[in-house]
């Protein structure tokens, strides 16, 4: 990962823009012009305000994230992005539910939310890929005003000698229990006429043409992290003009304890751990989501650090090329 990241530098390419999108939730028009994804107003772009893209957090808050909002659930609570979420969270007024197989992690989390920030905290211990325990969730996500699907694990490896269990494991956790939440909760959230979703993706979901080393062997992992940005982009599409926010967050290399292990097993201990290869701090990553959230520029796709809008036009440009020569 580092390695990769010195690669780029040294040919003068800033790392903030290596895999990244900044979609919105305006879509492609029928007749495939680009500039309704670019939220295009009587032909003239929207621009982001200062300090409202991802990667910097806003002095303030966006409507309906002020003050005690009802119950967040997140996944993969326990450590890393989820764990600062969930806190973040707590600290603006929600109540949290919080998901993840470590329970004594779980509940350190819990005790220290409920002191600091006085909030209702409740924890749910699941393994998210185990049918039985997606159910049990699933029957709480109605609950959640704020949905955080961050549950996830990378399974990496040869795909040619990969686990048939742990690729099964990898599918149903980042991809069928993400789905299978978001389903359940969106429902009430329309009835209640408020609610945001954040789904946790990758930037590696951008890095498909890209060969191993120093990237990981990724091919599964990858694949669920590029059906979350498509599966979260199109929900956003078909919720255009509903009171409801969605997101798909993409982190690169952040400083967690992810590549710790390949998703067989939590990793062990009480206390968080890091990976030697460091990356972004978790706190950046979610202050970069929630400016997003915050702003008022219907973002969708969120990837922290992202630097200018010259990426994000030249993807949509490149997906209405693509429609309109199939139609030839």
């Amino acid at each position: 990962m580092r390695e990769l990241l010195e690669i780029f530098d040294a040919e003068g390419v800033d790392s903030a823009f290596v895999f990244v999108l900044a979609l919105h939730d305006h879509v492609h028009r029928p007749d495939g012009d680009p500039r309704a994804a670019l939220g295009a107003e009587g032909g003239r772009r929207r621009r982001l305000r200062p300090g409202a893209r991802c990667g910097r957090a806003l002095a303030g808050r966006g409507p309906g994230m002020r003050n005690e909002q009802g119950t967040a659930l997140v996944t993969g609570a326990s450590s890393g992005i989820g764990a600062e979420y969930a806190a973040r969270l707590s600290a603006r007024g929600w109540n949290t539910l919080l998901v993840a197989r470590r329970e004594r992690r779980l509940d350190d989390l819990a005790r220290r939310l409920r002191a600091e920030h006085g909030t209702t905290v409740e924890t749910l211990v699941a393994d998210l890929s185990v049918p039985g325990d997606l159910a049990r969730v699933a029957e709480r996500a109605g609950e959640a005003g704020f949905l955080v699907n961050n549950a996830g694990i990378n399974g990496y490896g040869p795909f040619a000698r990969l686990d048939p269990l742990l690729m099964a494991k990898v599918l149903n956790l980042n991809v069928v229990a993400l789905t299978t939440l978001t389903r359940a909760a969106v429902p009430a959230m329309l009835e209640r006429g408020r609610g945001v979703v954040v789904n946790v993706a990758s930037q590696l979901a951008f890095a498909a043409s890209l060969p191993p080393h120093p990237l990981p062997e990724r091919a599964v992992y990858a694949g669920t992290k590029g059906y979350a940005v498509t599966f979260t982009r199109t929900l956003a599409a078909e919720l255009a003009g509903s009171p409801l926010r969605v997101q798909v967050l993409c982190p690169g290399l952040t400083a967690t304890e992810f590549h710790l292990t390949r998703g067989e097993e939590p990793v062990p201990g009480d206390a968080p751990a890091v990976h030697a290869d460091g990356g972004m701090p978790v706190e950046q990553v979610v202050d970069a989501s929630l400016a997003a959230l915050d702003a008022d520029d219907g973002q969708v796709v969120c990837v922290p650090g992202l630097r200018g809008r010259g990426p994000v036009e030249d993807l949509v440009a490149a997906e209405a090329a693509l429609r309109k020569a199939a139609r030839r």
